[in-house]
């Protein structure tokens, strides 16, 4: 059994890992870390982890960079590594997490949907063979009308996976309207579109001469990033020091 902490665990994205693990019989959450300390879902919950007293296997964090040096020093101390959802750190939050990762074992990725880091290698494995063949390469990505950032974090992974195929030759557009000219040649178009309440969809568009070949991610509802960091949880646990990534659970 997989014991977990569970940092951010009253946020949307914690109870809905919460409400997965109910019926588990491989993992269970042990305590929870939340800065308004109420346990309302059957186990404790701590405001921070210098006051969390119980043992686990393995922490998921669905929370903010806020706290982060403190989660990062208690696993650390407590050789409990650590599943890192949170979005949105800074280049001194991903320096921090890298040379925390030499102490204990810190899995990091932008998105945990196991169908978004699938569609990662398909779209490397058709970069090698389109772009020999002058495909241009789009990115179309969609979210709810309350999502704060654009592009998503999601586009920028898809973007950096296609690009390290290039050998990092590309560089990205954001937008075409600030410049009157064809398309270039080594660029990535990425867009954004916000409305409603979209979850989250991704499309990588190949576009050659007389055909176009599309990939596409939708994401009907928060279960399919919270089914992935489930499993990054059991992967992650008893593992040694070293940055991990969710292709290393797929693999």
């Amino acid at each position: 059994m997989t014991k977990i902490i569970l940092r951010g665990c009253n946020g949307k994205m914690g109870q809905v890992i919460t409400e997965l693990l109910v019926n588990d019989e491989q993992a269970q959450i042990v305590a929870g870390i939340d800065l308004n300390g109420i346990a309302k879902n059957g186990y404790p919950v701590f405001k921070s982890f210098s006051h969390c007293n119980v043992d686990a296997d393995v922490i998921i964090d669905f929370s903010s960079p806020k706290g982060l040096e403190d989660m990062i020093f208690y696993g650390q101390n407590k050789n409990v590594p650590i599943v890192l959802c949170t979005t949105g750190l800074s280049e001194e939050d991903i320096a921090m997490v890298s040379e925390g990762s030499k102490k204990v074992g810190i899995l990091r990725s932008a998105n945990m949907s196991l169908g978004i880091n699938t569609l990662l290698k398909l779209v490397q494995a058709a970069t090698k063979v389109l772009v020999a063949a002058d495909f241009d390469i789009e990115i179309l990505e969609k979210h709810h009308n309350q999502k704060v950032d654009a592009p998503s974090g999601t586009a920028l992974l898809l973007a950096d996976a296609i690009n390290e195929v290039l050998n990092k030759e590309y560089t990205y557009q954001y937008d075409r309207s600030k410049e009157l000219a064809p398309r270039g040649k080594k660029e990535i178009g990425i867009s954004a579109v916000r409305g409603g309440t979209i979850v989250g969809e991704h499309e990588v568009i190949f576009a050659g001469t007389d055909e176009v070949i599309e990939f596409k991610h939708t994401a009907y509802s928060k279960a399919v990033f919270a089914k992935g960091a489930i499993q990054a949880a059991k992967f992650l646990a008893g593992k040694g020091p070293g940055l991990y990534q969710m292709s290393d659970v797929i693999e």
